[in-house]
Order: C-alpha cells, then structure tokens, then sequence
C-alpha cells in the first residue's frame, strides 16, 4: 500500500522552492488550511530553512501546533548561524518553551561563534584544513547573510545577529560600541548590521544619538553610513516630528546632505529625510536631483511631495518629479511616480507623465504608474490595469495593492 501522498506546500517547503511555496500560500482553498502551512512550517525548520520557515509564519501557520520534537532544537539552530531559523523558533507562540537559562546558553554558544569567527570555528569542529567554500544567501525577506561549507558540514555567518537577537529577548544590554562593532563586521545587507541598527535606534537615549553623532564625522564611509542609519530610524521610528530625537535627526541630516561626498552614505542621508515634511528637508532634496549616482537620485525621488497636505506640492519639487519620472534609472523613475502618486491633486503635466509609464516595457513600471494615476482618479489607470491582468503568482502581495487602486477607483467612478 503506498504512502500518503505529500502537500504540495509540504513538498515545496521540503525543496527549499521558495517562489513556489509563496505562490501556494496566496493561492484559495486548501491552501488556507492551517494545519498545512503548519506541517511545511515544521518541514522547514527540519531543513535549516528559516527563509521558508519565516514566510510561513507569516502565512498563517501556527508554530504552538507543533510538537517539540518535530523542529529543531533551539541549540541546533544557534550552531546553523541563521538568524532566520533562530527567529523562527522564538516564535510567540513557542518562545516559552525556552527557560531563561536556555536562552542564556543560546546566547553564551552564539557569542563564541561569533567572538571565534565562523571559518575558525567551523576549522575547529571540523579538524578540516581544505578549502572552505562561500556564498553569500538570502536568510530572511530583508537580510542576507555568508553561508560556508567545509568538510561536508555547512553553516552561515549569522551569529552576530543571532546574539543581538538573544540579548534582546533576555533584556541583556549590550554596549553601544559592542553594537555598533558587530554590525561593522559586516555590510549594510548583513542580518547583523540590520539587527544592531534597530536594537539601537529604539534606545532613543542621548548615548545612542552621540554615537550617531560620532559616526558621523568618522573618515570611514562604512562608519558614515551606519550612522546615517541610525539617524534615519531615530526619525523613522519617532512617534512624531516633533519628538525630540527626531527633530535632531532631521536638523542634523539636512546638514550632512551639504557635505557627504560618499554616494552610499548620502544615498542613506537623503532616505532619512524623506518622511519628513518641511521646506530645509524639500531644499536638502532637491540640491542632488542632478547627482550622478542613481541611489541619491532614488532616494530624492522617494523623498519628494511628502508634505502632510497629501495635495500640496511646491513648484519646485513638482518639476523634479517630472524630470524624475523620466530618469534613465528605472528605480528612480518607480519612485518619482509613487512620490507623485501620493501628493494626489490631478496635475495635468504629472499624470501625463504617469500615463507615458503605462508604456514603459518593464511590467513594475506599468503597475506604479496605475497605481498613481488610480489615486489621481485618472481614467488611463483602468485600461493600464486591464493590460496588466491578475497580479502574477507568488507576486501577489507586491502587486495587488497596486492593481487594487484601479479596481477601486474604477468602482467609485460606477456608483457615481
């Protein structure tokens, strides 16, 4: 008699087919099963795949449904070095499963990893001298992190971030200069960069903002940019403008747009000031619509038309915009359209230019011009949203919020 035959999302999970196993989870009917998504939950922490394993969560599986010994153990996931997995098994719905004096050892093992350096201690449980080989993967939805294999045993470099994350969920205060070395190990993509960012900036204390502060005038643009960071997200995660260390942060961005010569980093500086509304941040945009690097022309794009009047917006950021929107960057013409999109007052000479999108041959292109021009109540955006059909599967959740701007402009305009 054989065997059951596996779920599809199961089977998917087990692959590792990260595009499938999305493009099942928007799909309907069985697929809303619950106890499926939690099967190929409890699948893909078997197979060391917190990517997976996050997605699923994120798509209704219950990790409290599975039994302990269906997923790893929290140890083998530290030694995986994959923030993800890690993530993944501190689940709320699990997170109690592990005694404080658990998560101590966790962080004791994911500090000696870390202070060891992955390739030393990979060379030392292994007793292996060949050459190791490295990649760098995709570890969740935003971070990427270096996975390396010697002598048949495969590991990433994520330890860091694991730390980070351990010491978070202890209440464990690590120092500001211990932070901001961890994430300085890696790059700006890393998971231990990220992690370090956000655990610092939600601080919001003054010996955070002095580091920033510090960073900032470092001759290193790596150091530069992580401060930039930093003062972005003591702005973005403000309650308002006019908390304290957002307004410092805004003051003190605006300035360094004035000077940064590193494109990277000034890139960073312009983001920063890119949800706030005011007339310095407009004039500190709109000095680098000419730059030469695409990423400050993208992050000026996002920047602009941010205005708390949705309806307003100066004539002088309204002639970047257009320039913008006909940039020889893609993304800086996907952000110039959503920028004008927002400001959403029925311009003529913008929706024109959003309306010349409609024709661009890249199908991301099309879907923000119908989305800005949807939110423009332009008639162009049904036609635009015909040609493009049903979002495309396993990128439903990026496109149907643009598409579904059109769907509901066009049934406002019918029950007119």
């Amino acid at each position: 008699m054989s065997g059951a035959v596996e779920a599809p999302l199961v089977a998917a999970a087990r692959a590792g087919d990260t595009l499938r196993v999305k493009r099942l989870l928007e799909e309907d009917g069985e697929y809303t099963d619950c106890d499926k998504r939690t099967a190929a939950f409890a699948v893909a922490v078997q197979a060391f795949d917190g990517h997976i394993a996050d997605l699923l969560l994120w798509g209704g599986a219950d990790a409290g449904q599975c039994a302990p010994e269906e997923l790893l153990s929290l140890r083998e996931a530290v030694d995986s070095g994959s923030p993800a997995l890690v993530g993944a098994l501190l689940d709320g719905r699990i997170r109690d499963r592990y005694p404080a004096s658990e998560l101590m050892e966790m962080r004791d093992l994911a500090r000696s990893w870390h202070e060891a350096g992955t390739e030393a201690e990979l060379r030392r449980r292994t007793g292996s001298q060949d050459d190791l080989v490295y990649t760098r993967v995709q570890d969740d939805e935003y971070y990427t992190v270096g996975e390396l294999t010697l002598g048949g045993i495969t590991v990433r470099d994520g330890h860091g971030a694991i730390l980070t994350a351990l010491e978070d969920q202890l209440g464990v205060r690590a120092s500001c200069e211990e932070l901001i070395t961890r994430a300085l190990d890696r790059d700006q993509d890393h998971a231990a960069w990220g992690r370090s960012a956000i655990v610092l900036a939600h601080r919001r204390e003054q010996e955070t903002w002095t580091a920033a502060e510090t960073l900032r005038a470092d001759a290193d643009p790596s150091r530069r940019l992580f401060g930039a960071e930093l003062m972005r997200l003591f702005e973005l995660f403000a309650d308002s403008h006019e908390e304290e260390f957002s307004v410092l942060a805004v003051d003190a961005l605006t300035d360094w747009s004035a000077e940064e010569t590193d494109s990277a980093v000034l890139a960073e500086v312009l983001h920063g000031l890119g949800s706030y509304s005011g007339p310095r941040a407009e004039a500190a945009l709109l000095a680098h619509v000419g730059h030469h690097d695409a990423g400050v022309r993208r992050a000026v794009a996002a920047g602009l038309g941010t205005s708390l009047d949705s309806t307003y917006l100066s004539e002088e950021a309204r002639e970047a915009l257009l320039a913008l929107m006909s940039d020889s960057d893609t993304d800086v013409r996907i952000a110039a359209c959503l920028s004008v999109g927002a400001v959403g007052n029925g311009d003529f000479a913008l929706t024109d230019a959003m309306a010349a999108l409609l024709h661009h041959p890249e199908r991301r292109v099309q879907l923000v011009a119908v989305y800005g021009l949807a939110l423009h109540n332009d008639e162009r955006c049904v036609e635009g949203a015909d040609r493009l059909g049903q979002p495309r599967p396993g990128f439903r959740n990026e496109e149907a919020g643009y598409l579904d701007a059109a769907w509901r402009y066009q049934w406002r305009r019918n029950d007119n």
